[in-house]
């Protein structure tokens, strides 16, 4: 299965998990092999970004990426309360489109993704690979049990700070102020991660992504860029939205899965998921910038709408709560922390409320 381009940024990031435990199952043992190697790989073939920068051979485009990602990088520590320490301080080539890709997996009636628990850093909703065919193995024996599946090009992860992960072509590829958000998106990592819950980890990161953006944007005055950044945004909120909907149709229609036939099941089911791509394509007709789902996305299914729920369904409670502390990051990671901690039915109702006083302040 090769990658679809137009979806690969649905994943722009993940949370690559390392063990250093021994597992028994010959598939668990292969999957933490490839991770192990792959992440000593990257590490091995990194040089300082000083030494890059002193390199006369090193290409005037790449000096000036890394020259713009330190500059982000103190931007980061001194304004958005971000542990940059060393992260970031060495820079790894490569010629791949991606460092690795992520494979999800959901039940063909449900948008309740499989979770894959580790040693460490518990359960994700998501499972990455360094090589495109381990991941393409795995995604055969779920679709073999009528699981949806989608694999996508990961640009960049964080390894929570376990090491001080480099910079690499999935940030330097990019233009300058998306990967100035990239980079607070991984170092925002290091600072919150709740075990087992991919959409808080990654709504919280996108959200100080996002505020950390419109700083840098408006410290640098940069106001074209900025307008473009709140354009994506908008884009954003306007496909959760049509994503929400069509998500709410199918949880409806899951909870009859026991009720009527699968032939019916699975016609309404397509109904709906072609409804949703109909609408997003009506939707982003006239954006003269490519939504999130880009221009011609292929059919969905439940995969593509959980990863991009998981990205998204709590980035406005977040942004709120951010508002509410003034934003003053430090304050706003020791709220998210609290919240981390709550039990689940208390975070979920502060999380709709927040929600709710964003919208209303729209």
């Amino acid at each position: 299965m090769a990658l679809r381009p137009p979806l690969t940024n649905l994943c722009k990031s993940g949370l690559l998990v390392l063990a250093i435990t021994a597992l028994s199952g010959c598939t668990s043992l292969r999957y933490y092999s490839q991770a192990i190697s792959g992440q000593a790989a990257l590490m091995w073939s990194a040089q300082p970004v000083e030494s890059v920068l002193e390199d006369p051979a090193t290409p005037e485009a790449l000096r000036d990426k890394l020259k713009t990602a330190g500059t982000a990088l103190k931007f980061a520590e001194e304004h958005l309360a971000l542990p940059v320490g060393r992260a970031y301080s060495e820079y790894v080539a490569f010629e791949r489109p991606y460092v690795v890709v992520n494979l999800v997996a959901v039940p063909e009636f449900s948008l309740a993704p499989h979770q894959w628990c580790y040693p460490i850093v518990g359960c994700q909703s998501y499972r990455g690979y360094f090589n495109l065919e381990d991941a393409q193995r795995e995604q055969a024996e779920f679709i073999a049990e009528d699981y949806d599946t989608f694999i996508g090009g990961v640009t960049a992860y964080s390894t929570l700070g376990w090491f001080d992960d480099p910079l690499h072509p999935g940030f330097t590829r990019l233009p300058d102020d998306r990967m100035v958000a990239l980079l607070f998106h991984e170092l925002s990592h290091r600072v919150v991660y709740m075990e087992g819950d991919t959409a808080f980890n990654e709504s919280f990161a996108t959200a100080v992504e996002l505020e950390g953006l419109r700083l840098w944007l408006e410290q640098h005055n940069q106001p074209q860029r900025f307008q473009q950044a709140l354009v994506r945004l908008h884009q954003r909120g306007q496909t959760l939205a049509l994503v929400a909907e069509a998500s709410s149709r199918l949880d409806a229609l899951y909870d009859q899965r026991n009720e009527i036939s699968l032939e019916q099941l699975r016609a309404d089911k397509t109904y709906i998921m072609n409804q949703l791509r109909d609408d997003y394509l009506a939707l982003s007709a006239d954006w003269a910038l490519a939504g999130p789902f880009g221009r011609e996305p292929p059919p969905f299914n439940n995969a593509h709408l959980a990863l991009f729920r998981q990205y998204n369904q709590y980035v406005p409670a977040f942004r709120q709560l951010l508002r509410e502390h003034d934003f003053r990051f430090a304050e706003f990671y020791q709220a998210v922390e609290a919240l981390a901690k709550q039990a689940n039915e208390a975070r979920q109702q502060q999380l709709r409320a927040l929600a709710q006083r964003f919208d209303e302040h729209l």
